[in-house]
């Protein structure tokens, strides 16, 4: 195992902490819900939904979190104002877990961030995401400094540099929107795009942590679920692949996994929970650090 040369941030939110050293604390699991084609989505565009489904997938990542030791979060989607402002109230309702409140644009998300702040839930919620490059970032600053949103994801990637630079310099960039904006505790992702990305997004989430110290993280799922494979070698080859690119990124030091819809937690947990414990054996019998007393190394290998 491994030794960060920066200092490591640790974000708490809401009880939840994002950071650290390999092995120090568990990966936090960021289930979505909501999303486009979800089976408890009614209507996408005003966010009418099966309340009791819904329920239940967020009590069952509850007890997955108690299971193996994996801090649950929310990835809360909505694809319009409406549709997101009624999906986190709902989620607070339901849980204190940490809520990612996620819209596809900065509108969507400003919005959002408006009524976030007249109700008081900004402790509970991860803004997801800043991105500099966006035009209506100014319209995101403003709706963000009145929030009390101290947590944003910071997506950080330029399309036409894919490089650790070309990251590196959105990061930056996004490092100065979020402290306009009131941002606190940044979390970086530096985004996965292609279809073989994990692997890649793994090395530069270990570099930025290796040189900011913040924490970091992705969603392998995005292109997995793209994968068309030819020829596969055994009749759950994409749900085994689907495990080693969710698992290789916590390898290299990701704090966090958005692993896709919350109905498969179960699955990622498992694989997860075992990566994590592999980690912070190797962090504990390489380094000397030892894990926090929630961490999965204490289910795992009991």
């Amino acid at each position: 195992m491994f030794t960060f040369e920066a200092e490591q941030s640790v974000h708490d939110v809401n009880g939840v902490k994002f950071g650290g050293q390999p092995g120090e604390h568990p990966t936090v699991m960021v289930g979505s819900l909501f999303y486009k084609g979800d089976s408890v989505l009614n209507d996408p565009e005003t966010g009418e939904f099966e309340e009791e489904p819904a329920r239940e997938a967020i009590k069952k990542v509850e007890e997955l979190q108690d299971r193996t030791g994996n801090p649950a979060a929310i990835d809360c989607i909505g694809d319009s104002p409406e549709a997101l402002i009624k999906h986190v109230d709902f989620c607070a309702e339901v849980t204190d877990l940490p809520i990612f409140a996620d819209g596809p644009t900065p509108t969507i998300r400003a919005e959002a961030a408006e009524h976030i702040g007249e109700v008081g839930l900004g402790d509970q919620i991860i803004y997801n995401s800043i991105e500099s490059s966006t035009k209506e970032v100014e319209t995101e600053i403003e709706a963000l400094q009145d929030s009390g949103i101290e947590a944003a994801v910071l997506l950080s990637i330029d399309t036409n540099n894919l490089t650790l630079q070309g990251r590196r310099d959105a990061l930056e960039e996004n490092l100065t929107v979020a402290e306009k904006a009131g941002i606190g505790k940044p979390i970086v992702d530096p985004a996965v795009i292609d279809i073989p990305d994990s692997g890649y997004a793994a090395k530069i989430i270990h570099e930025l942590k290796d040189e900011y110290g913040l924490p970091a993280g992705c969603s392998p799922h995005n292109e997995v679920i793209r994968w068309e494979m030819n020829d596969p070698l055994c009749e759950n080859s994409k749900q085994l692949r689907q495990a080693v690119a969710n698992s290789v990124i916590v390898h290299l030091g990701a704090d966090f996994n958005l692993y896709g819809p919350i109905h498969g937690a179960e699955e990622m947990y498992e694989v997860m929970s075992t990566a994590d414990a592999y980690v912070a054996y190797g962090a504990q019998m390489g380094e000397g650090r030892r894990p926090s007393k929630d961490h999965p190394i204490y289910k795992i290998f009991r």
